[in-house]
């Protein structure tokens, strides 16, 4: 007679409600996205050529309607299902387990490829800004990328609390010094400040840029859900986990809608002042008032430093999530046994994490000697892999929205917030397929190739379903995964 198979099982529920929204918050990185992708928004760098213009901040309002109506939807999946899984055991619930476990691979994928490219630019980052600023090179940037995934690997270790709490810190010193800068800008503008962001005219393609605008904010807000990765380590995941995701939707709506209006007021409404500080319109704004801009060296400088800060806490933010959620499905046996051993001593995904380190530091040396790969004319190679990283991963959690979307349709069809959530998803399938749209539509090579890589991870992500002798989820066989 065979005996019951035994679940592997995290570390003890030591997570507060800071600790989760710190998660959400510190993945989704509003100030490096603040700093670097609200062009994108804006259509000054976009591959369509098209975007929000001066009336941007109106598409990030819109983006942010769709993000809220996603937000319910995970909200009302995790007052239900407690597991590191979560959107892969979301989609399960919704659209069966082979579609949920195809939308594991590609949902975990791309968190990791995003990872892997984004250590490759904070390396980059450290040692082009030292050299820059004070005109020393101490380490090249494969040292401080390898030093990033160190510290990465111990931060995993360790256990989720010094990830949460590191991820706290850095994210909360970034958005103080940065929101306080934006204050001051919209002061410094005294009566240039006016509503026209704010108003549809401004948009130099009318409603068609406004919306391609929102097809690219979206993208602004990828990851506010992680925090449901940490429902198993959280003592109150039915109550907390919901007010993380609807919480740290609100914080992004604000700080991302004052980022858009500062950079767009800061450049006196000018697109061609924008689409020349396109680069990095933040350093921009906080140049000496002689640059055009705001602050000053030391200014610039502590701008330079926040946004180190929040790309760590991103980077941490990414492994913590694809590390519980490649220990779950490792844990139903949709990967590798191997992945879902934990740490003895600290009850941390430890299989997970080698895996994750590994992957990293294959990422580095092929940043290294295969200088040809995704290659971009002009760019540095590991800004190169980066860009091309963070495509592939916001596409693939885009689509995983997607399916979200469409399976909970079918997983509340009797419950009692149909309505509510019949309404979220029809708004969170036509943002997401509108993102999605946004992701081909004119892009060139080779970053047309990473939504093609991503939907090829997909498939093969629902062809291993019948090559991996899976088992029952652990959300069906462990009753405190589950609570209806």
């Amino acid at each position: 007679m065979s005996s019951e198979p035994t679940y592997e099982r995290l570390g003890a529920k030591v997570l507060s409600l800071p600790d989760v929204i710190a998660q959400s918050v510190g993945f989704m990185g509003p100030i490096f996205s603040s700093a670097f992708v609200i062009p994108l928004v804006v259509g000054v760098i976009s591959a369509s050529g098209k975007g929000g213009g001066v009336a941007a901040p109106l598409s990030v309002i819109i983006a942010a309607i769709g993000v809220f109506a996603l937000g319910w939807i995970v909200s009302s999946y995790a007052r239900e299902i407690h597991s590191a899984g979560s959107l892969y055991d979301y989609v399960t619930r919704g659209l069966g387990k082979r579609v949920g476990t195809a939308a594991g691979w590609l949902y975990y994928g791309g968190v990791v490829v995003l990872l892997v490219g984004l250590l490759l630019l904070i390396g980059g980052y450290l040692q082009s800004t030292i050299q820059s600023e004070f005109k020393v090179n101490p380490l090249p940037s494969w040292a401080w990328t390898l030093i990033v995934i160190a510290l990465i690997a111990f931060i995993l270790y360790r256990g989720v609390r010094l990830s949460t709490r590191s991820q706290l810190v850095l994210a909360l010193i970034s958005i103080i010094v940065v929101t306080i800068f934006f204050i001051t800008v919209i002061a410094k503008l005294g009566s240039a400040n006016s509503a026209k962001p704010f108003e549809p005219s401004s948009s130099a393609d009318g409603w068609s840029g406004i919306f391609f605008g929102v097809l690219y904010g979206v993208l602004l807000f990828v990851g506010f859900e992680t925090a449901a990765n940490l429902a198993e380590e959280t003592p109150r995941p039915r109550r907390e986990i919901p007010i993380a995701v609807m919480t740290t939707a609100g914080i992004a709506t604000i700080i991302y809608v004052v980022a858009t209006y500062v950079e767009v007021a800061g450049f006196h409404y000018s697109l061609k002042s924008i689409t020349a500080a396109a680069g990095a319109p933040l350093f921009a704004l906080g140049a000496p008032a002689g640059a055009g801009g705001y602050g000053g060296t030391w200014i610039d400088r502590l701008l330079e430093l926040v946004v180190l800060f929040d790309m760590l806490a991103v980077a941490i933010g990414c492994a913590v999530s694809a590390s519980r959620g490649l220990f779950a499905m490792a844990r139903d046996r949709r990967l590798p046994a191997q992945l879902a051993i934990t740490s003895k001593k600290h009850g941390s995904p430890l299989g997970a994490a080698v895996f994750i380190t590994a992957m990293a530091i294959a990422t580095l040396l092929v940043n290294q000697f295969w200088t040809s790969l995704f290659a971009l004319p002009g760019t540095a190679h590991y800004f190169a892999l980066f860009a091309w990283g963070s495509t592939f991963g916001g596409f693939a959690l885009v689509v995983v929205y997607l399916l979200m979307s469409v399976g909970s349709l079918r997983s509340f069809a009797a419950s009692q917030r149909r309505v509510s959530v019949i309404i979220s998803a029809v708004i969170g399938i036509l943002i997401t397929g509108g993102a999605i749209f946004g992701a081909f539509y004119k892009v060139t090579s080779p970053t047309i190739e990473a939504p093609w890589y991503a939907i090829a991870l997909l498939c093969i992500g629902f062809a291993s379903t019948f090559l991996l002798r899976a088992r029952d989820p652990a959300t069906t066989q462990l009753a405190d995964l589950t609570a209806r």
